[in-house]
């Protein structure tokens, strides 16, 4: 078998209007139920850069790798910014459910199978197994 990883980068807007960047993000998943789910954590990874790490800032861009080997598939969503500090990456709900901030790193994690961050904190690697066939 051909271990072959193909590798795609993209450079989106810094906007909260993420469904087509998902979309294309998610081409190469031929599964529905998968990329029902995967959706759900790539849109809260895209809108938690764009919010937290671009702090709104049109001007900023997003950078995506989508990375596709044989057993996994794996995007590295990289913002601009000065990276979410090691005691602040969460992935729990907050202790405060009526809290308005706080789900979208608790929903990433029920969305892939590994989530790493970069030394800095300013790109977060999602990684969601093939099903082997």
């Amino acid at each position: 078998m051909d271990q072959k990883l193909l590798w795609s980068d993209f450079i989106f807007p810094s906007t909260l209007k993420v469904a087509s960047f998902v979309e294309v993000l998610l081409e190469p998943i031929e599964s529905n139920e998968i990329a029902q789910k995967l959706q759900l954590g790539l849109h809260e990874a895209l809108v938690n850069a764009v919010k937290h790490g671009n702090c709104g800032d049109p001007n900023k861009k997003l950078r995506v790798r989508r990375i596709l080997s044989p057993n996994w598939f794996i995007w590295q969503v990289q913002d601009e910014g000065e990276g979410i500090p090691f005691h602040k990456r969460h992935l729990t709900l907050p202790s405060r459910l009526e809290s308005t901030n706080g789900r979208g790193l608790f929903l990433i994690s029920h969305c892939f199978d590994d989530i790493r961050w970069s030394p800095l904190g300013n790109r977060l690697q999602l990684a969601s197994k093939r099903t082997i066939k």
